[in-house]
């Protein structure tokens, strides 16, 4: 039962809360606690310190039992997890697998989670673009979904203050659809990357490929100095840990950063089982956790609750968060809470190769390559499908030995490797149109271990992502036989929506409470002093990595909460 005494209670109460550890309730967490309020962050898994919880971070691969692969017990007990590409023997301690945390599908959903603290912010490819007014208006230019409360200009100055703290590198490259950050210094292209940039731009004046943008310190600055940081070695082992804090995660920047201030108290092993709403004061007043250990249920107290648990568990939790006031789910008097969910579409690749360039080779690697930014109905409607996507591109070159021999022929064919010609690649990332008809609900059943009850996932592609798959092979066919390439294959995963770790929305942002469930700054409609800046109150997907967006959001929406508090408002 819930603790209800005086003491008790006085002990458990914050200034606030946080609900999730990862890269949105990290940010929650440092701007709240710099603020001055004490501050509960509540993680479901397990604490992971950084540094000293990164096991394999250093391991060759002859330390790895498996050489890095699953066995099959494993691949057989969690078949979604184990498609995930960073779920290997150097990183499933950071993945929560399906055969401990289940979830009901009405349609095929492969989710990928990462409970500890820190979430996925350890696993995340770091791949970090700005969202453009192409981006913010595209509901209300093309009628589907409902219309942004913000705009980049809202949004900016935020894009910058997290950049700056996290660490983002880049090239500025003026494009509308792609803003300018503030960046370290990118890597250096290599030759058929450059060259593929220099044909796209004499051949395509509406296409651009640039230099991508990600969360790697390439020349680390006095404020990533002050987070203990170093400079990113291009191990690329980042999923393992990173124990340069080459990378940014909650783990190497953001928690550490709240503690110093002695503000925080950080609480892991804690499954938020809903949301408390007292009736008579007409708001929410707290969190009910579940032990995750002894199943203990345990309540804790505060003035602002900032609800980050990721994106479906976030809808999970509030939609769990049932009273008199609110009988379908905390601040759901519009009925949408849980529905108008999307993705990213990430089932097209296209590969070739290319015979140029045969006198230069790679050496090494770089944790980052090049991206592709959306050239599709940008300035108006220009094909049969709604929106557009972005794409990676990368090239490489690789080598052949003959393994055929035996003896001192077996180590002639090892020492002597063949070149191959340079390999090309790139990969889709369309935008899904958000509908009601992609949803989440809770099950009317089945519970998890600690009785809370499970989600059921619904979702799908549709006939607008199938037109935006063919049209993605249609263009970069075109693409790479104008660059002279050859052998050009396309490819369609058929993956089910999930494996692209970017789901969004459920609890979206919008101007009529009658249709979204936040404002625009990232507060429940009808109870102002819960917050919401994960991807569930994402209004609709755009093309870019959603992360950067998601920290933004959260330090905007974490500095207003300071405001209306000393305000006296919340």
């Amino acid at each position: 039962m819930p603790y209800f005494n005086i003491d008790s209670k006085e002990q458990n109460t914050y200034d606030a809360i946080v609900v999730g550890s990862g890269i949105s309730g990290g940010w929650v967490a440092k701007e709240l606690t710099e603020k001055g309020l004490k501050t509960l962050v509540l993680e479901r898994g397990r604490d992971v310190k950084h540094i000293v919880d990164y096991p394999t971070a250093n391991y060759m691969p002859w330390q790895l039992e498996h050489a890095n692969q699953i066995s099959h017990a494993v691949r057989e007990a969690n078949p979604v997890v184990s498609r995930c590409y960073a779920f290997g023997e150097a990183t499933e301690h950071f993945f929560a697998v399906d055969s401990e945390h289940p979830w009901v599908e009405t349609k095929p959903f492969d989710w990928i989670r990462g409970y500890q603290v820190g979430g996925k912010s350890l696993l995340w490819a770091r791949q970090t673009q700005r969202w453009s007014d192409f981006d913010f208006e595209g509901p209300a230019r093309d009628g589907f979904a409902v219309d942004w409360p913000i705009r980049y200009s809202d949004l900016a100055p935020w894009y910058s203050h997290v950049e700056k703290f996290a660490g983002i590198m880049g090239n500025k490259d003026g494009l509308p659809n792609l803003p300018d950050g503030e960046f370290l210094p990118p890597y250096e292209l290599n030759c058929v990357e450059k060259y593929f940039k220099g044909v796209m731009s004499e051949k395509f004046s509406d296409r651009h490929v640039v230099h991508s943008r990600g969360a790697q310190l390439t020349s680390p600055q006095e404020i990533h100095q002050q987070q203990g940081r170093g400079q990113c070695k291009s191990r690329r082992l980042c999923e393992r840990g990173c124990p340069l804090g080459g990378y940014f995660s909650s783990n190497s920047s953001t928690i550490p950063w709240a503690e110093r201030t002695g503000n925080l108290t950080l609480r892991p092993h804690s499954v938020v089982e809903s949301v408390i709403y007292d009736e008579e004061k007409g708001k929410a007043t707290g969190v009910r956790v579940v032990d995750s250990n002894t199943k203990e249920t345990i309540e804790y107290y505060a003035k602002v609750i900032f609800v980050n648990a990721s994106a479906l568990n976030t809808n999970l939790v509030l939609l769990n968060s049932k009273s008199n006031r609110f009988p379908n789910g905390l601040g759901n008097d519009s009925g949408m809470l849980g529905k108008f969910v999307a993705f990213h579409n990430y089932r097209a690749r296209i590969s070739a190769e290319t015979e140029m360039f045969s006198e230069y080779k790679t050496e090494g690697g770089k944790p980052a390559s090049m991206y592709f930014p959306r050239f599709r109905n940008l300035l108006k409607q220009e094909t049969d499908f709604l929106r557009g996507y972005a794409a990676g591109f990368g090239s490489g070159r690789g080598t052949d030995r003959d393994t055929s021999g035996i003896g001192a022929e077996l180590k002639d064919g090892f020492t002597n490797t063949k070149w191959r010609n340079w390999n090309v690649g790139s990969h889709m990332m369309g935008e899904t149109i958000p509908k009601e008809s992609n949803f989440v609900t809770l099950d009317a059943d089945k519970k998890d271990q600690w009785g809370v009850p499970l989600l059921n996932i619904s979702m799908d592609y549709d006939d607008n992502d199938e037109k935006m798959i063919k049209d993605f092979f249609e263009q970069f066919t075109e693409m790479f036989t104008e660059a002279g390439f050859t052998n050009i294959k396309t490819s369609d995963s058929k993956q089910a929506p999930g494996l692209d770790i970017h789901e969004m929305g459920g609890v979206r942002m919008g101007k009529d409470p009658k249709t979204s469930l936040l404002n625009e700054w990232n507060q429940l409609h009808a109870c102002k002093n819960v917050f919401v800046t994960d991807g569930s109150a994402m209004t609709s997907t755009a093309t870019q990595n959603p992360s950067l967006t998601y920290m933004a959001l959260s330090a905007r929406a974490a500095n207003y909460a300071v405001e209306e508090i000393n305000k006296g408002n919340l």
